[in-house]
């Protein structure tokens, strides 16, 4: 998969992996911003009680 990432974007080496860390950058953001808070309201976890 990395491979095919990599013969895909342009330019020289410095350039694919510039633009591959923004990339990355962008996709953590996107996950924090977005997705996981998402996730979190959908899928609540069950509250669960140790009684003794």
């Amino acid at each position: 998969m990395y491979a095919s990432l990599w013969r895909i974007l342009p330019g020289p080496a410095w350039l694919r992996i510039l633009i591959f860390a923004v990339a990355a950058v962008f996709i953590v953001a996107a996950l924090v911003e977005w997705v996981f808070p998402w996730a979190s309201d959908t899928f609540l976890p069950q509250d669960s009680t140790v009684e003794e």
